[in-house]
């Protein structure tokens, strides 16, 4: 199945995903190349959401150009099948060489606004980027280590931390908090 196919079998967890859904598939059907970064307005990524095998820490790196704690996650960069692009993405950010998929199937959608940076001595100016979720575990023993041109750290932090750590409101009150609530409710199938 393709992306299109898995984002339009998307069940939206709540009203922010419901709508997000909507627009990643209009802006689908009237724009090309919604796969690369030379869509300048908006262009697909996928994120992670790792946790341990205990389902009580999460997997986040220091983000080195918003400063904070984030989860990892980046460019589909052509890559259509966005689960792959997450579990890449992954193993650059943190280092680890193991990463179990707990579900095929998309954990969860937003479209996440990019402020205008500076990126390897370049201007990027401010877009969107539609951005597609997935739950992932890594054993906790695995090595880490950052990617120093991304991140200036790795580690684990307990689930009821994770808003406590980073300094991106938005991200905390309305992406972060939503995964953990969606993590609560799947611990009981896993």
């Amino acid at each position: 199945m393709d992306f299109k196919q898995q984002i339009q079998m998307y069940r939206p967890y709540n009203e922010q995903e419901e709508r997000d859904k909507q627009t990643m598939l209009k802006w689908m059907d009237r724009f090309e190349d919604v796969l690369t970064r030379k869509n300048e307005v908006a262009h697909f990524t996928a994120s992670a959401w790792v946790v341990n095998r205990e389902r009580t820490k999460v997997l986040m790196i220091y983000h080195n150009i918003y400063q904070s704690w984030a989860w990892t996650g980046g460019h589909s960069d052509g890559e259509s099948d966005l689960l792959q692009t997450a579990i890449r993405e992954v193993k650059e950010e943190t280092g680890v060489e193991n990463v179990k998929t707990l579900c095929d199937d998309i954990f969860s959608l937003e479209i996440l606004c990019v402020n205008g940076h500076v990126k390897n001595g370049n201007y990027v100016s401010s877009h969107l980027h539609f951005n597609v979720t997935y739950l992932l575990e890594v054993d906790e023993t695995e090595l880490l280590h950052s990617k120093p041109d991304e991140n200036s750290g790795v580690k684990w932090i307990l689930v009821e931390d994770v808003t406590k750590v980073s300094n991106e409101k938005w991200m905390c009150e309305k992406v972060y908090s939503k995964l953990n609530q969606k993590l609560e409710e799947l611990k009981k199938e896993f």
